[in-house]
């Protein structure tokens, strides 16, 4: 029988579900599992799990989605499945290029616009990346960062641009690449840049948060561009048709 917390049933399964979501083990949409598969999980009600979901909810860091279930994270945009139709068009460098011509304004609108509780998702949401145990969870936590900014910036063209650069990068291929970019030392970068980002927002400094965001975006941009140099000196001719010269 579980011990619960003092703090009650509910906060008890809340702690539960955050390390469910830190373990990675959520596959790479990020779906937890049904509302009755984690009350007999963790031997509760089905009542502590809908509101500990609730609360997670509130934070921003899960969301909802009638008939489909409970992701953690932030949702996409649905019309970034436009995007499928360019993909193979497009690379990984191309996509880096065009998230430095929309990011930074993002960012700088957010900053004027961004509610107090929103900052406060952001927050959580780069320290739930800092905490990431795999790739897997790593990318589901920078993804939903990213987003969070591009929803709260409130502007419905930008964001469709966002959404379709977003949906390309999700690229099984491209992902891999990227993990391979990172190690512990960028990921402590990777969080300072993001925490810079998230002060300048909330602090309502537009063009501060404009250079984070573009400095931050610059920071991955050259780790791509150089595992994709290692890849192609180890003989991989082949992972992109073109590439934007350096």
């Amino acid at each position: 029988m579980n011990i619960m917390s003092p703090k009650g049933p509910t906060a008890h399964v809340r702690e539960r579900l955050l390390e469910l979501i830190k373990s990675g083990d959520l596959g790479s949409e990020g779906k937890l599992p049904t509302e009755r598969a984690l009350a007999d999980r963790f031997e509760v009600g089905r009542r502590f799990v809908r509101q500990a979901l609730d609360a997670l909810e509130a934070e921003g860091l899960v969301w909802r989605k009638q008939g489909k279930g409970t992701f953690a994270g932030q949702p996409s945009d649905p019309i970034g499945d436009l995007a499928a139709r360019i993909t193979g068009e497009t690379n990984a460098l191309e996509v880096m290029e065009a998230r430095l011509c929309i990011e930074p304004e993002l960012a700088a609108l957010c900053a004027a616009r961004m509610l107090p509780e929103e900052v406060a998702r952001l927050r959580m949401l780069a320290q739930r990346q800092l905490e990431a145990a795999d790739a897997q969870a790593i990318e589901l936590w920078d993804g939903s960062l990213h987003r969070l900014i591009a929803q709260c910036a409130r502007n419905r063209p930008l964001l469709t641009a966002f959404s379709m650069l977003d949906k390309i990068r999700s690229n099984p291929g491209w992902v891999a690449i990227r993990a391979k970019g990172r190690d512990a030392a960028s990921l402590q970068v990777t969080h300072s840049e993001h925490v810079a980002i998230i002060e300048a927002i909330a602090a309502g400094h537009g063009d501060a948060a404009r250079i984070a965001m573009r400095d931050h975006l610059e920071t991955r941009f050259n780790a791509l561009r150089g595992e994709l140099a290692r890849m192609i000196d180890a003989g991989a001719q082949d992972v992109f048709a073109t590439l934007p010269p350096r």
